[in-house]
């Protein structure tokens, strides 16, 4: 994709240009890594792209569906329609294991598995998050309530760091 003319993109081709969209919180990662990006549709020379939210009120997504937008138009991508979707809901089990790894080399504790079938609870005696600067379980919650809405505050008791963990949703 070095700018040459086509027609009309190919699925594969739309998704290596969304690789480089990254989260404008965490923007080690990419959103297809994340799983916002749900899917990508071609009609002609019109691209589709499946959006989902990481929560409903995420202030992020009109700041990502610019940087859509602005990367497929950088591309000669001008005819796109982004729909968002709510349903399924995004979880956390939609990021994949080289994420998690980019998350915790980032210095955030990468989210736990997600409890399916139960009600999300915040409680304070939830299971204890890797330490990602020193890997120690001895660490302790300090807020539910991060940097932003997605993010729990912890602390190491080993390296006394404190960090973020990306809660599972």
């Amino acid at each position: 994709m070095t700018g040459e003319a086509f027609a009309a993109p190919t699925r594969a081709q739309v998704l290596e240009i969304l690789e480089l969209v990254k989260d404008p919180e965490v923007p080690v990662v990419s959103v297809v890594e994340l799983g916002i990006v749900r899917d990508v549709s071609i009609d002609g020379s019109r691209v589709t792209v499946t959006i989902t939210p990481t929560y409903s009120g995420c202030p992020a997504m009109r700041e990502i569906e610019q940087d859509i937008r602005v990367a497929l138009s950088a591309h000669s991508i001008n005819d796109v329609e982004l729909n968002t979707v709510h349903a399924p809901a995004w979880t956390t089990d939609w990021i994949g294991p080289e994420a998690r790894e980019k998350l915790r080399a980032y210095g955030i504790a990468p989210p736990g598995a997600v409890e399916h079938g139960g009600l999300v609870t915040i409680s304070k005696r939830r299971a204890a998050a890797a330490c990602p600067r020193c890997g120690s379980m001895n660490t302790q919650l300090q807020s539910e309530f991060g940097s932003t809405a997605c993010k729990a505050i912890h602390v190491c008791l080993a390296c006394r760091e404190p960090f973020d963990e990306f809660k599972a949703f």
